[in-house]
C-alpha cells in the first residue's frame, strides 16, 4: 500500500505542533516538503527520518538558534 501525502495541517498535528511551526522549519530548517500548486505536501516517513536525523533541533539555517513555538 502506498503512503499517501499529508497536509501542512495533518503533518502538524503528526508532530504535535503549530501548523505555523511548519512553514517555518520548510524555510529555515529544510524540513523535507514537496510543492505540489501553492500547497505544501508531505510524507510522514520523510519527516519521521528527518526528526529521527536530528535536522529538527540544530540551529537555523540562518545561523542562530530559534524557537519556533
Amino acid at each position: 500500500m502506498q503512503e499517501r501525502w499529508l497536509s501542512v495541517e495533518e503533518i502538524a498535528a503528526h508532530l504535535g505542533v503549530n501548523p505555523d511551526t511548519i512553514y517555518k522549519w520548510i524555510e529555515r530548517k529544510s524540513m523535507p516538503a514537496h510543492k505540489v500548486g501553492r500547497l505544501w505536501k508531505f510524507k510522514a516517513t520523510e519527516v519521521d527520518e528527518w526528526v529521527r536525523a536530528g535536522t529538527a533541533g540544530e540551529p537555523d539555517r540562518e545561523g542562530g538558534s530559534r524557537q519556533t513555538e
